[in-house]
């Protein structure tokens, strides 16, 4: 029995399947307090069978090393409740014989979209997501990338668009991509909800503004030969061949990858890449 679990800030979703990324059954909740959250997954598994292998995708700040004593650990996370609570501990303790592998919930979509998706058969990819907060998961020859921690693509310096004055809601750096292009940041800037605005104001050519200098930063680190962006925010009709008109300009020609395009597109899997790289990540090495 494979088990894959994709823990996120607001949703979590448990399934049974295959190491290949097949779905077999899913159930999906609201995430509340760890124990509450990790006891009502563990229930379900239990009701199903005993799990050999689960794959977790979790929303971080995340311990994403194996070795480290941090491994599956949320760090200063601002979800109340879950700073310092060990995932891979608490699955451990409820399924000592399985094999637990841990990573991002962006990453493991990443590798969802790379072997089954928008990216299918493509060894470098980056998946930007855009909700509450603005995160990336980058597969680079075929791995999955982490550093002393995971990516923090969202906390990136961008240059300012011509006229723009907004604050910026971060509330460690105010005006970093995630604090002027996220979910919130265009509720606060906009004074409604990115979903309630219409297809033609204006803020969708700031959003996409953003976004391709968030992909030019990708573009000139790891070189992905495709860059997804899903998230609620972009679901805006024509928001993907926007940010590629904006990234081309920035690029100026000098980049390689980009002549190939589509560069920049929409996930195939949608609601399903989180789970299903969960999945993906019992075989991923």
């Amino acid at each position: 029995m494979i088990a894959g679990i994709e823990l996120g800030g607001t949703k979590t979703v448990v399934a049974t399947g295959t190491a290949g990324g097949i779905v077999h059954e899913e159930w999906r909740f609201p995430t509340t307090g760890p124990e509450e959250t990790l006891g009502r997954f563990i229930n379900w598994l239990r009701e199903r069978g005993t799990p050999t292998a689960i794959g977790v995708g979790a929303f971080g700040p995340l311990g994403v090393n194996p070795g480290r004593e941090n491994y599956g650990r949320l760090l200063a996370t601002p979800k109340p409740g879950w700073s310092g609570f060990s995932i891979i501990e608490a699955l451990a303790a409820a399924f000592p014989q399985a094999r637990v592998v841990i990573e991002t919930d962006v990453n493991a979509a990443a590798l969802a979209e790379a072997r089954l998706g928008a990216a299918k058969g493509l060894d470098d990819v980056a998946y930007i997501t855009i909700g509450t907060g603005i995160g990336a998961g980058i597969l680079s020859g075929g791995r999955l990338i982490h550093g002393a921690l995971h990516p923090e693509v969202g906390h990136i310096k961008v240059a300012r668009q011509a006229g723009d004055d907004f604050a910026g809601v971060c509330p460690f750096h105010g005006d970093c991509l995630e604090g002027l292009a996220s979910g919130p940041s265009m509720a606060a800037r906009w004074g409604t909800p990115a979903v309630d605005l219409p297809e033609n104001h204006p803020a969708w050519d700031t959003e996409a503004w953003y976004l391709a200098q968030g992909a030019l930063s990708l573009l000139g680190i790891v070189a992905p030969a495709k860059i997804i962006i899903g998230g609620g925010v972009s679901q805006a009709t024509g928001f993907h061949l926007k940010v590629e008109a904006l990234l081309k300009n920035l690029a100026a020609g000098y980049f390689i990858p980009l002549q190939d395009g589509p560069y920049i597109v929409a996930p195939a899997l949608g609601q399903q890449a989180g789970i299903i790289g969960a999945l993906l990540l019992t075989s991923h090495s």
